[in-house]
């Protein structure tokens, strides 16, 4: 049965990339020997099973690693499974500045010689199984030949370019309460302020495009039930901002921040229509368009001004951030 011709849109790597982050995973160090016997070990996210009968498991590495070479000489693997308070561990083994990974780390060698980590949810030990080359990674599928477990804690969860544990330990303390809405207010002057900068210089006109979308967006959806619409074309709207600061590291910081719009929005603060925030949405936009950096962060400030200010007024506010 032939198949239908292709008609489906080009794929851009950075967005692939943040949509396939919805997909909660689990983290994983990679572990091997060198050949002069040091061992060597990387963070990854993409560990699966594959069979129960071989017991096989799979993990994949770009091809740009500079550890690829190593692996694909090696002859047995350690996969150890990250709890959630090894997350300093996740990050420095992801590191690329960090010469010696191993260095005051707890570690010991395997049965099978393989390097397993200390303190682990779980540890298996694996000998080489097959090799694939999958586009700009190399499949490695391996048999396992020894697994312990040592922890009865929890999984570390990679989710959205964050650690779960991080997001619910947010949550938690949104709806208690105990995150001021002054100091939320200070971070999105701070964050937001400077990606909207960085946006004026670095933005392209589609990605301006996006941010007046979600601007349209929030204005259609403003029927007392369509509160759900509404947080989500605000969410959008800030989302699309941090991509357009084209900054990783502070998108990252964005992420987080919208997890904490998200909570007070849907379980602490009553939300109502603010049509008088409009024009100072689309004053941001305007001035993106203007590449005026100055005026695009002074727009946000006004904005959360006209929030705080309505709240001493009396009159409900959406947010921060709404």
């Amino acid at each position: 049965m032939s198949r239908p011709a292709s008609c489906a849109q080009t794929i851009d790597p950075k967005l692939f990339r943040q949509l396939l982050g919805c997909f909660p995973t689990g983290v994983a160090i990679i572990t091997a020997r060198a050949a002069d016997g040091k061992p060597v070990g990387l963070t990854c996210n993409s560990f699966s099973s594959v069979s129960l009968e071989p017991p096989l498991v799979l993990f994949s590495l770009r091809k740009a690693s500079s550890l690829l070479g190593v692996f694909g000489e090696a002859s047995t693997f350690a996969i150890n499974i990250l709890s959630q308070d090894q997350d300093a561990l996740s990050s420095r083994f992801a590191s690329s500045k960090i010469a010696d990974k191993f260095e005051g780390v707890s570690w010991r060698f395997g049965p099978l010689g393989a390097p397993l980590i200390d303190d682990c949810l779980v540890s298996f030990e694996c000998s080489f199984h097959a090799r694939h080359e999958a586009g700009d990674h190399d499949i490695f599928i391996v048999e396992v030949k020894d697994m312990n477990t040592s922890s009865a804690g929890n999984a570390l969860v990679f989710y959205k370019g964050a650690y779960m544990m991080l997001a619910e330990s947010l949550r938690k303390l949104v709806l208690e309460g105990q995150l001021d809405t002054p100091d939320i207010d200070e971070a999105y002057r701070v964050l937001y302020g400077t990606l909207l900068r960085l946006a004026c210089d670095r933005a392209s006109e589609e990605e301006i495009d996006a941010i007046e979308a979600s601007v349209n967006e929030i204005e259609l959806h403003q029927a007392v039930d369509a509160l759900p619409m509404r947080i989500e074309a605000t969410a959008s709207f800030f989302s699309s901002i941090s991509v357009a600061g084209h900054n990783e590291a502070l998108r990252l910081m964005a992420q987080t921040m919208t997890k904490v719009l998200r909570e007070r929005m849907t379980h602490v603060i009553p939300m109502r229509p603010r049509p008088d925030t409009f024009p100072l949405r689309r004053q941001i936009v305007h001035r993106l368009r203007a590449r005026d950096a100055e005026g695009a962060e002074r727009s946000l400030h006004e904005m959360i001004d006209l929030l705080r200010k309505g709240e001493e007024d009396g009159t409900t506010p959406d947010a921060a951030a709404a």
